[in-house]
């Protein structure tokens, strides 16, 4: 067995985590900016859950064809790179046009110029995050030092959780914008700005190797009908291994329980603490974001790494869920109109689940490829990590659907103080403690046979490495 340790240089696993700091800082702004949709310019339930749902399927839909384009493209760069470097400035140009967004103008009409600009976002979010995940999946054949390389860019792109939340100060601060409508516009420049320059660094920054004369399948256009079966008989045959369904239907359950209740921070925090009153709530929004980031980024992170070279990968991930569930459930009894301090109990609880969740899973994923290519000779990260996040977006979109669900179904108008819908932010509040509890203990009865341990994962390695350096054509199957 090969103990050979593919080490990659920090400052490469540096710059794939400025990479992850964009991927990382547009949903948490978007998660923010999206409150004035509602908050400010009146959009009712239903569009909520609209411009949440589609433009995530879409997206959705779009991931698996570029993992497939990304795995097969020959280049003197290699397979990620300009499409990092294009995506990266999609997103920047949709992000700023999207958030142009005026109140004077009609509801329907905001409605439209969002809804089509964010599919043009979501599509500049495929060309750039597709390949940009494969590149992290491709930098080491190491079982502990892919966990490094995802703890590092986990480490910088918790930094976006940690700022984005002050951006609640910011938007309803008189002092600073006359309205959050008005915020939002300068505000996603900005933005744009800093996100699109860190998406673009991993393309400048990580090693490629040319790709020219490799031997993959011909991308053009009279052969794209073609390419799409393929595209589909690659998401079928991946999604056929029983380790990648549990590691897509684990995070699905977690991060999508956890996002379908995201969007009610601010409507949780200030009508069950603050009666309502936005000024009142002062910095405590911006806190509970900042803080949870800050415990995951210093304390989470860390640990979960530790942790895993200590106990395997499976072990730290169920002890993390675990530790979660209790954060979730403290939540509930925590919140203390007028005691608004004393969530802060909770938050490093809390902080696990959602904090340990992508550090182990994308390390697991990269374990999962190497039983791929064993079984099949090939090497596919693009339609790995395409069909991951296909996974964690389709959620995405149906948990932005939920969240409006959840409030039509409590009767939350935002135009009211607590006092007169009391048993309506109750609901909202217990929504917002419990869903995510349901969907961690599910993942966690996902996960309770998922059977990749660092013995298993050295002797694929050690035969991968045997193939390739004695040419073996006949393929050895791996359940």
């Amino acid at each position: 067995m090969s103990t050979t340790i593919n080490k990659v240089p920090f400052g490469q696993k540096v710059a794939f985590g400025i990479g992850m700091f964009a991927n990382q800082m547009f949903p948490a702004i978007l998660g923010i900016f999206m409150v004035v949709l509602v908050q400010d310019l009146g959009f009712p339930g239903w569009m909520w859950s609209l411009i949440y749902f589609f433009p995530r399927i879409f997206d959705s839909i779009t991931d698996p064809i570029m993992g497939f384009i990304s795995d097969n493209t020959k280049s003197k760069w290699g397979r990620r790179k300009q499409y990092v470097l294009i995506g990266g400035l999609i997103m920047g140009v949709a992000f700023i046009f999207m958030w142009q967004l005026y109140a004077e103008n009609s509801l329907q009409y905001n409605f439209w110029y969002f809804f089509i600009w964010s599919i043009i976002f979501y599509l500049g979010l495929t060309f750039f995050s597709v390949p940009y995940v494969a590149m992290g999946y491709e930098m080491s054949d190491d079982f502990h030092e892919r966990t490094n390389i995802m703890a590092i860019a986990q480490w910088i792109g918790q930094w976006a959780w940690v700022i984005a939340p002050w951006f609640w100060v910011i938007m309803y601060d008189p002092e600073w914008f006359s309205s959050a409508d008005v915020a939002v516009r300068e505000l996603s420049i900005w933005v744009a700005i800093v996100c699109a320059i860190c998406a673009m660094v991993p393309a400048f920054f990580i090693k490629g190797e040319s790709t020219l004369g490799n031997d993959y399948e011909p991308m053009n256009l009279s052969n794209i009908g073609k390419s799409l079966g393929k595209i589909l008989y690659s998401f079928v045959e991946a999604f056929k291994m029983k380790q990648f369904r549990k590691l897509c239907g684990a995070t699905f359950l977690i991060y999508n329980a956890f996002m379908a209740v995201s969007s009610l921070t601010l409507f949780v925090i200030v009508y069950k603490l603050f009666n309502g009153n936005v000024e009142a709530s002062g910095i405590w929004v911006s806190l509970f974001g900042c803080l949870s980031a800050l415990g995951t980024t210093f304390i989470v992170i860390p640990i979960v790494a530790r942790m895993s070279k200590k106990i395997g990968k499976k072990k730290a991930f169920m002890l993390s869920q675990g530790i979660s569930v209790i954060g979730y459930a403290m939540m509930y009894f925590l919140f203390v109109p007028g005691k608004p301090w004393m969530y802060i109990i909770a938050l490093p609880f809390f902080s696990f689940g959602i904090g340990s969740l992508f550090t182990i899973m994308m390390s697991m994923t990269a374990d999962v490829i190497d039983i791929d290519e064993l079984n099949t000779g090939k090497r596919r990260e693009g339609i790995f990590g395409a069909i991951y996040w296909w996974m964690v977006k389709v959620g995405f979109a149906i948990a932005g659907a939920l969240s409006g669900v959840f409030i039509s179904i409590a009767g939350f108008n935002p135009d009211l103080v607590t006092t007169e819908q009391e048993s309506a932010v109750d609901i909202l509040h217990a929504f917002f403690c419990f869903f995510p509890v349901l969907g961690t203990i599910g993942a966690m009865l996902i996960m309770r046979n998922y059977d990749i341990t660092e013995e298993r994962a050295n002797e694929i390695r050690a035969k991968l490495e045997k193939r390739k350096k004695d040419h073996q054509s006949p393929l050895s199957v791996v359940d």
